[in-house]
């Protein structure tokens, strides 16, 4: 460790000890006590491991992606793990990777982020939207074959873990396979969760045990960050290959692959050692080194950040009970452990006497960030345009209810009642609270 090394990881230390607060501390940082809906958690050890990288020869690419990636498969127990620049390249490389094409269908819950649908529609797919759970905004079974009836030529369907709980993929697997549709988990809100499996036992979320590929995004507000960026995992090597060359222009550098011999070879015979070849369509998905050391680091904290966003969310279960049913957290499923992204309440706005705007930026004046999450996308313009009104009751009624307070591992029991102290006087919801 060099001189230039030494000095950066002393200051990133001092950095970090001056910028984040003590387990038993308050969670702001710096000035600032304004708590937001979602904060990355970045310590000496994420900083020290793109110090490194940054010293290292490797900007991108190399095997800084290369440990990233094995290491993200072996914790969700899938056979292959592909890193990329977004979540949304993660779903997008999925659609191509399934060769979806005009005339294909997608079927995907409305109750999600643009990304979601807007794969398909990046491969010239159509989306057939699909309705949630009023109550967790979870695609269902029953909405599934709703969905599916309606339409024909479906290809694939993208069931969305929202929040960090998942859609029961046992049941959704069994009538995707029953009718010959491929899977695409969106898992972007909940890495770190888990789900039941037949046996009694359990599976990671990212395991593909119900699907052909998952999908997770690592943007700074969700569990575990890249800064910015995505993986794929799949156990089907090749889907893997396939999103490995899609993510880098389509090149493709193994001899063995090569469809014009005569340029990739020789005149001895040997391989050619610059020679690569483009024989579909690809992107420049690729994600850095400078990301995946701050993954991999990420990573090793994973199940801490997790249990600790568990706490949180327990700790609002409790503080919420007196406020019910004006306000009460979305329900809990049963077949699965929820790696929290979000911590999302319902509330009756009717009862409350306040619309969601109001609240929202009363909250805001006393420091307190909140967010919808999310808008139904059928009901966005583009797809308006495209697909005329659908009426989906179940996702208008979770809309009409939703907000998102704030959840990140360094608030600590006295944040969580700062918060509801503030929903509640906002509210004025005072009687048979203590």
């Amino acid at each position: 460790m060099n001189a230039v090394y030494r000095t950066l990881n002393r200051d990133v230390t001092s950095i970090m000890t001056n910028a984040h607060r003590s387990a038993s501390g308050s969670a702001t940082t710096g000035s600032s006590d304004f708590l937001p809906y979602g904060r990355h958690s970045i310590d000496a050890e994420d900083l020290a491991a793109v110090a490194r990288v940054l010293q290292s020869d490797w900007l991108t690419s190399g095997p800084e992606v290369d440990a990233f990636e094995q290491a993200f498969a072996r914790k969700v127990g899938a056979k292959f793990a592909v890193a990329c620049s977004s979540g949304t390249a993660g779903l997008h490389l999925a659609a191509l990777a399934l060769g979806m094409g005009a005339g294909d269908k997608a079927i995907v819950p409305t109750l999600t982020f643009l990304a979601t649908a807007n794969a398909a529609r990046y491969v010239n797919a159509d989306v057939v939207f699909c309705d949630v759970d009023a109550d967790t905004g979870l695609m269902s079974l029953e909405a599934l074959e709703k969905a599916y009836g309606a339409a024909s030529d479906i290809k694939a369907i993208l069931p969305v873990h929202l929040n960090g709980q998942c859609a029961d993929m046992a049941a959704l697997s069994s009538f995707a396979r029953k009718h010959g549709l491929v899977i695409v988990e969106d898992a972007c809100h909940a890495i770190g969760g888990t789900l039941d499996t037949a046996d009694g036992g359990s599976t990671p979320v990212g395991s593909c045990a119900f699907s052909d590929m998952t999908v997770f995004s690592l943007h700074p507000v969700k569990t575990v960050t890249m800064g910015e960026g995505g993986v794929v995992t799949t156990n089907d090597e090749a889907l893997y290959q396939k999103m490995t060359s899609l993510r880098s222009h389509g090149m493709i550098r193994d001899p063995n692959a090569m469809q014009n011999h005569a340029q990739a070879t020789s005149p001895s015979g040997a391989a050619n050692p610059w020679y690569y070849e483009m024989q579909e369509l690809g992107f420049n998905f690729r994600a850095s080194a400078l990301q995946c050391a701050l993954g991999t680091s990420q990573l090793n904290k994973l199940d801490s950040f997790v249990a600790k966003r568990q706490q949180l969310a327990d700790k609002y279960d409790a503080q919420l009970a007196p406020l019910a049913p004006v306000i009460r957290p979305i329900r809990r499923v049963d077949y699965g452990q929820a790696g929290w992204h979000l911590y999302v309440v319902l509330i009756d706005f009717d009862a409350a006497g306040m619309d969601r705007a109001q609240l929202m930026n009363a909250l805001h004046a006393d420091g307190i960030g909140t967010q919808v999450h999310y808008l139904p996308v059928h009901l966005q313009p583009y797809y308006q345009s495209l697909y005329g009104a659908n009426e989906l009751s179940g996702a208008n009624a979770y809309y009409a209810r939703c907000l998102s307070l704030p959840l990140f591992p360094e608030m600590n029991g006295a944040d969580v009642e700062r918060v509801i102290a503030s929903l509640r006087n906002a509210l004025s919801l005072h009687q048979g609270v203590s």
